[in-house]
């Protein structure tokens, strides 16, 4: 059988995915954040006001698991928490000026990291891996939200 390699495509994306993360927290490391630090920072930096639970979602972690880092991160000075306006049980989560100046660094450091990876791939070649990637993200998402559609037709049918 003559193969395509896209028997491959799983294991690529999970390796490209897991060795750009490995090389930027190699470079990171001497900023003083972990991983899921640098994810939750980054988040907060481009949704400043995110609710924590929302946050959580977004970063597909459990939510006390998102507290005990957001706990961790507030203690640091890297973000605040604050009260919804409108509703006092919902806590927002803003980003201080330490995290608004770590985030830059971070934008450089993955611009380090992506050039790296992708040494040797001409400008078209990466206009390609963009579209075809956020093809994939596209179908994916819209599979995802017509299973989620199907599931709420079947529950308020039964």
């Amino acid at each position: 059988m003559v193969s395509d390699g896209i028997d491959r495509l799983g294991f690529l994306i999970h390796d490209v995915q897991r060795l750009m993360r490995k090389r930027f927290e190699a470079r990171a490391s001497g900023l003083g954040l972990s991983s899921a630090q640098w994810r939750l920072l980054v988040r907060v930096a481009k949704e400043a006001g995110v609710a924590q639970a929302r946050l959580a979602e977004l970063l597909e972690i459990e939510p006390i698991s998102v507290s005990r880092l957001v706990d961790r991160m507030e203690e640091g000075g890297w973000i605040e928490r604050r009260q919804d306006a409108t509703d006092r049980r919902v806590r927002m989560i803003f980003p201080t000026e330490k995290a608004n100046a770590a985030y830059a660094d971070v934008k450089s450091l993955a611009g380090e990291v992506y050039e790296e990876s992708l040494t040797g791939v001409s400008a078209e070649e990466r206009r390609v891996l963009i579209r075809v990637l956020d093809a994939i993200v596209k179908n994916l998402t819209d599979a995802e939200t017509s299973l989620e559609k199907m599931k709420n037709t079947e529950g308020a049918a039964a």
